[in-house]
Protein backbone atom coordinates (compact mmCIF):
# COMPACT_ATOMS: atom_id res chain seq x y z
CA UNK A 1 0.00 0.00 0.00
CA UNK A 2 2.95 2.34 0.59
CA UNK A 3 3.96 2.35 -3.08
CA UNK A 4 0.37 3.00 -4.15
CA UNK A 5 0.04 6.01 -1.85
CA UNK A 6 2.83 7.84 -3.69
CA UNK A 7 1.18 7.51 -7.10
CA UNK A 8 -1.07 10.33 -8.26
CA UNK A 9 -4.03 9.17 -10.33
CA UNK A 10 -6.46 11.05 -12.56
CA UNK A 11 -9.67 9.23 -13.54
CA UNK A 12 -11.34 10.28 -16.76
CA UNK A 13 -15.04 9.46 -16.57
CA UNK A 14 -17.62 9.20 -13.81
CA UNK A 15 -19.91 6.47 -15.07
CA UNK A 16 -20.57 2.96 -13.82
CA UNK A 17 -17.01 1.64 -14.04
CA UNK A 18 -15.48 4.75 -12.47
CA UNK A 19 -18.09 4.70 -9.69
CA UNK A 20 -16.66 1.38 -8.51
CA UNK A 21 -13.03 1.82 -9.55
CA UNK A 22 -12.40 5.15 -7.81
CA UNK A 23 -13.33 3.95 -4.28
CA UNK A 24 -11.23 0.82 -4.88
CA UNK A 25 -8.24 2.97 -5.84
CA UNK A 26 -8.70 5.15 -2.76
CA UNK A 27 -9.09 2.07 -0.57
CA UNK A 28 -5.87 0.63 -2.01
CA UNK A 29 -3.94 3.75 -1.04
CA UNK A 30 -3.77 5.60 -4.35
CA UNK A 31 -4.00 9.38 -4.38
CA UNK A 32 -6.85 10.12 -6.77
CA UNK A 33 -6.02 13.72 -7.57
CA UNK A 34 -8.99 14.48 -9.79
CA UNK A 35 -12.03 13.07 -11.57
CA UNK A 36 -13.00 14.45 -14.96
CA UNK A 37 -16.39 13.94 -16.58
CA UNK A 38 -18.03 15.68 -19.53
CA UNK A 39 -20.84 16.66 -17.12
CA UNK A 40 -20.01 18.47 -13.90
CA UNK A 41 -22.92 16.87 -12.02
CA UNK A 42 -21.67 13.31 -12.55
CA UNK A 43 -18.10 14.28 -11.68
CA UNK A 44 -19.29 15.98 -8.49
CA UNK A 45 -21.51 13.04 -7.47
CA UNK A 46 -18.55 10.67 -7.57
CA UNK A 47 -15.85 12.99 -6.28
CA UNK A 48 -17.41 14.97 -3.41
CA UNK A 49 -18.19 12.05 -1.05
CA UNK A 50 -14.55 10.97 -1.37
CA UNK A 51 -13.09 14.46 -1.00
CA UNK A 52 -11.63 14.42 -4.52
CA UNK A 53 -11.26 17.38 -6.86
CA UNK A 54 -13.39 17.28 -10.01
CA UNK A 55 -13.87 19.09 -13.29
CA UNK A 56 -15.82 18.95 -16.53
CA UNK A 57 -13.03 20.62 -18.52
CA UNK A 58 -10.25 18.43 -19.93
CA UNK A 59 -8.09 21.54 -20.10
CA UNK A 60 -8.25 21.71 -16.27
CA UNK A 61 -7.03 18.15 -15.72
CA UNK A 62 -3.61 17.97 -13.99
CA UNK A 63 -0.85 17.18 -16.47
CA UNK A 64 1.66 15.91 -13.89
CA UNK A 65 -0.16 12.79 -12.66
CA UNK A 66 1.53 9.39 -12.59
CA UNK A 67 -1.44 7.44 -13.93
CA UNK A 68 -4.39 8.41 -16.13
CA UNK A 69 -7.27 5.92 -16.27
CA UNK A 70 -9.95 6.49 -18.91
CA UNK A 71 -13.33 5.01 -17.98
CA UNK A 72 -15.40 6.51 -20.77
CA UNK A 73 -17.67 5.15 -23.49
CA UNK A 74 -15.90 3.22 -26.24
CA UNK A 75 -16.83 5.79 -28.89
CA UNK A 76 -15.37 8.60 -26.78
CA UNK A 77 -12.08 6.86 -25.96
CA UNK A 78 -9.99 7.84 -29.01
CA UNK A 79 -10.85 11.51 -28.63
CA UNK A 80 -10.26 11.57 -24.87
CA UNK A 81 -6.99 9.64 -25.26
CA UNK A 82 -5.69 12.03 -27.89
CA UNK A 83 -6.59 15.15 -25.93
CA UNK A 84 -5.13 14.04 -22.59
CA UNK A 85 -1.86 12.75 -24.10
CA UNK A 86 -1.45 15.97 -26.08
CA UNK A 87 -2.13 18.04 -22.96
CA UNK A 88 0.52 16.16 -20.95
CA UNK A 89 3.06 16.43 -23.78
CA UNK A 90 2.39 20.14 -24.21
CA UNK A 91 2.88 20.74 -20.50
CA UNK A 92 6.21 18.92 -20.55
CA UNK A 93 7.39 21.02 -23.49
CA UNK A 94 6.44 24.28 -21.75
CA UNK A 95 8.35 23.34 -18.62
CA UNK A 96 11.43 22.53 -20.74
CA UNK A 97 12.41 19.73 -18.40
CA UNK A 98 12.87 16.03 -18.95
CA UNK A 99 9.35 14.85 -19.73
CA UNK A 100 7.78 12.67 -17.08
CA UNK A 101 6.46 9.34 -18.32
CA UNK A 102 2.92 8.86 -17.02
CA UNK A 103 1.02 5.64 -17.49
CA UNK A 104 -2.15 5.83 -19.60
CA UNK A 105 -4.80 3.13 -19.14
CA UNK A 106 -8.32 2.46 -20.28
CA UNK A 107 -10.90 0.02 -18.95
CA UNK A 108 -12.77 -0.99 -22.15
CA UNK A 109 -13.21 -4.56 -23.28
CA UNK A 110 -13.50 -4.03 -27.03
CA UNK A 111 -11.19 -1.06 -27.67
CA UNK A 112 -7.61 -1.97 -28.69
CA UNK A 113 -4.73 -0.87 -26.51
CA UNK A 114 -3.10 0.81 -29.51
CA UNK A 115 -5.38 3.85 -29.29
CA UNK A 116 -2.84 5.12 -26.74
CA UNK A 117 0.08 4.58 -29.12
CA UNK A 118 -1.86 6.35 -31.87
CA UNK A 119 -2.46 9.24 -29.45
CA UNK A 120 1.30 9.52 -28.87
CA UNK A 121 1.61 7.90 -25.42
CA UNK A 122 4.91 6.22 -24.51
CA UNK A 123 3.68 4.05 -21.61
CA UNK A 124 0.20 2.63 -21.80
CA UNK A 125 -1.98 -0.38 -21.16
CA UNK A 126 -5.32 -1.88 -20.22
CA UNK A 127 -7.11 -2.44 -16.93
CA UNK A 128 -10.32 -4.24 -17.97
CA UNK A 129 -12.74 -5.32 -15.20
CA UNK A 130 -14.93 -8.21 -16.38
CA UNK A 131 -18.02 -7.33 -14.37
CA UNK A 132 -21.43 -5.72 -14.71
CA UNK A 133 -21.55 -2.46 -12.79
CA UNK A 134 -24.55 -0.43 -11.64
CA UNK A 135 -24.23 2.73 -9.59
CA UNK A 136 -26.93 1.51 -7.22
CA UNK A 137 -25.15 -1.71 -6.20
CA UNK A 138 -21.93 -2.38 -4.33
CA UNK A 139 -19.36 -4.68 -5.93
CA UNK A 140 -16.35 -6.17 -4.15
CA UNK A 141 -13.54 -5.22 -6.52
CA UNK A 142 -11.28 -7.84 -4.96
CA UNK A 143 -13.58 -10.48 -6.49
CA UNK A 144 -13.63 -8.90 -9.95
CA UNK A 145 -11.47 -10.43 -12.69
CA UNK A 146 -9.09 -7.72 -13.96
CA UNK A 147 -7.52 -8.35 -17.36
CA UNK A 148 -4.32 -6.46 -18.10
CA UNK A 149 -2.18 -5.68 -21.14
CA UNK A 150 0.65 -3.19 -21.63
CA UNK A 151 2.96 -1.58 -24.15
CA UNK A 152 6.03 -3.50 -22.91
CA UNK A 153 7.14 -5.84 -20.12
CA UNK A 154 8.25 -3.05 -17.79
CA UNK A 155 4.89 -1.33 -18.07
CA UNK A 156 3.07 -4.65 -17.76
CA UNK A 157 4.72 -5.22 -14.38
CA UNK A 158 3.46 -1.81 -13.23
CA UNK A 159 -0.08 -2.46 -14.48
CA UNK A 160 -0.13 -5.90 -12.86
CA UNK A 161 1.02 -4.42 -9.54
CA UNK A 162 -1.80 -1.86 -9.73
CA UNK A 163 -4.32 -4.58 -10.59
CA UNK A 164 -3.15 -6.80 -7.71
CA UNK A 165 -3.65 -3.86 -5.33
CA UNK A 166 -7.30 -3.82 -6.41
CA UNK A 167 -8.23 -7.45 -7.03
CA UNK A 168 -7.31 -11.02 -6.18
CA UNK A 169 -8.13 -12.08 -9.76
CA UNK A 170 -5.60 -10.62 -12.20
CA UNK A 171 -5.04 -12.16 -15.63
CA UNK A 172 -3.21 -11.17 -18.82
CA UNK A 173 -5.16 -10.81 -22.06
CA UNK A 174 -4.15 -9.13 -25.30
CA UNK A 175 -6.62 -7.03 -27.30
CA UNK A 176 -7.82 -9.99 -29.39
CA UNK A 177 -8.58 -12.17 -26.37
CA UNK A 178 -10.11 -9.25 -24.48
CA UNK A 179 -12.50 -8.60 -27.38
CA UNK A 180 -13.54 -12.26 -27.28
CA UNK A 181 -14.07 -12.03 -23.52
CA UNK A 182 -16.26 -8.99 -24.08
CA UNK A 183 -18.46 -10.78 -26.62
CA UNK A 184 -18.80 -13.75 -24.27
CA UNK A 185 -19.70 -11.38 -21.43
CA UNK A 186 -22.48 -9.85 -23.54
CA UNK A 187 -24.02 -13.29 -23.99
CA UNK A 188 -23.55 -14.30 -20.34
CA UNK A 189 -24.67 -11.01 -18.81
CA UNK A 190 -26.40 -8.49 -21.07
CA UNK A 191 -28.42 -10.95 -23.15
CA UNK A 192 -29.29 -12.97 -20.05
CA UNK A 193 -30.56 -9.84 -18.32
CA UNK A 194 -32.64 -9.04 -21.42
CA UNK A 195 -34.28 -12.45 -20.98
CA UNK A 196 -35.07 -11.52 -17.37
CA UNK A 197 -36.73 -8.38 -18.68
CA UNK A 198 -38.78 -10.43 -21.17
CA UNK A 199 -39.89 -12.72 -18.34
CA UNK A 200 -40.74 -9.67 -16.22
CA UNK A 201 -42.93 -8.26 -19.00
CA UNK A 202 -44.73 -11.57 -19.51
CA UNK A 203 -45.52 -11.98 -15.81
CA UNK A 204 -46.67 -8.37 -15.54
CA UNK A 205 -49.47 -9.04 -18.04
CA UNK A 206 -51.15 -11.14 -15.33
CA UNK A 207 -49.87 -9.23 -12.27
CA UNK A 208 -47.47 -12.00 -11.25
CA UNK A 209 -44.48 -10.61 -9.29
CA UNK A 210 -41.09 -11.12 -10.89
CA UNK A 211 -39.54 -12.23 -7.61
CA UNK A 212 -41.23 -15.64 -7.88
CA UNK A 213 -38.50 -16.39 -10.45
CA UNK A 214 -35.58 -15.40 -8.23
CA UNK A 215 -34.96 -18.86 -6.69
CA UNK A 216 -34.98 -20.32 -10.21
CA UNK A 217 -32.59 -17.63 -11.47
CA UNK A 218 -30.26 -18.10 -8.50
CA UNK A 219 -30.13 -21.89 -8.92
CA UNK A 220 -29.53 -21.61 -12.67
CA UNK A 221 -26.53 -19.35 -12.04
CA UNK A 222 -25.26 -21.52 -9.17
CA UNK A 223 -25.28 -24.69 -11.26
CA UNK A 224 -22.64 -23.45 -13.70
CA UNK A 225 -20.16 -23.20 -10.82
CA UNK A 226 -20.00 -27.00 -10.86
CA UNK A 227 -21.49 -28.05 -14.22
CA UNK A 228 -20.77 -26.92 -17.77
CA UNK A 229 -23.58 -24.78 -19.21
CA UNK A 230 -24.49 -27.62 -21.54
CA UNK A 231 -24.72 -30.09 -18.65
CA UNK A 232 -26.86 -27.62 -16.69
CA UNK A 233 -29.37 -27.06 -19.52
CA UNK A 234 -32.96 -28.08 -18.75
CA UNK A 235 -36.37 -27.30 -20.26
CA UNK A 236 -38.61 -28.46 -23.09
CA UNK A 237 -36.15 -27.76 -25.92
CA UNK A 238 -33.40 -29.98 -24.51
CA UNK A 239 -36.02 -32.69 -23.78
CA UNK A 240 -37.45 -32.42 -27.27
CA UNK A 241 -40.91 -31.79 -25.83
CA UNK A 242 -42.58 -30.44 -28.98
CA UNK A 243 -46.07 -30.25 -27.45
CA UNK A 244 -44.96 -27.95 -24.65
CA UNK A 245 -42.96 -25.75 -27.01
CA UNK A 246 -45.93 -25.41 -29.38
CA UNK A 247 -48.10 -24.42 -26.41
CA UNK A 248 -45.58 -21.73 -25.44
CA UNK A 249 -45.35 -20.45 -29.02
CA UNK A 250 -49.13 -20.20 -29.21
CA UNK A 251 -49.23 -18.29 -25.92
CA UNK A 252 -46.79 -15.75 -27.39
CA UNK A 253 -48.97 -15.06 -30.44
CA UNK A 254 -49.64 -11.49 -29.32
CA UNK A 255 -45.92 -10.77 -29.02
CA UNK A 256 -44.34 -11.77 -32.36
CA UNK A 257 -40.85 -10.55 -31.38
CA UNK A 258 -40.72 -12.76 -28.28
CA UNK A 259 -42.34 -15.58 -30.22
CA UNK A 260 -39.60 -15.44 -32.86
CA UNK A 261 -36.96 -15.26 -30.13
CA UNK A 262 -38.47 -18.29 -28.36
CA UNK A 263 -38.38 -20.32 -31.59
CA UNK A 264 -34.78 -19.33 -32.40
CA UNK A 265 -33.39 -20.02 -28.93
CA UNK A 266 -35.28 -23.31 -28.65
CA UNK A 267 -33.76 -24.35 -31.98
CA UNK A 268 -30.29 -23.45 -30.71
CA UNK A 269 -30.79 -25.47 -27.48
CA UNK A 270 -32.14 -28.43 -29.41
CA UNK A 271 -29.10 -28.42 -31.70
CA UNK A 272 -26.67 -28.07 -28.80
CA UNK A 273 -27.85 -31.32 -27.19
CA UNK A 274 -26.70 -33.34 -30.24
Amino acid sequence: MGEAARERVVVLGAGRVATHLVPALVGAGYWVAQIWSRTEASARALAEPLGISYTDALTAVPTDADIYIACVADAALPGVASRIVQAVDASDCQEQESPHRPLFLHTAGSVPMDIWREAGAARYGILYPLQTFSKERQVDMREVSLFVEASDEEVLAVVEALAHNLSDRVLRADSRRRALLHVAAVFACNFTNAMYDAAHQLLATDDIPFDVLLPLIDETAAKVHTLTPREAQTGPAVRGDVAVMQSHIHRLANNPDLQALYIQISKMISELKN
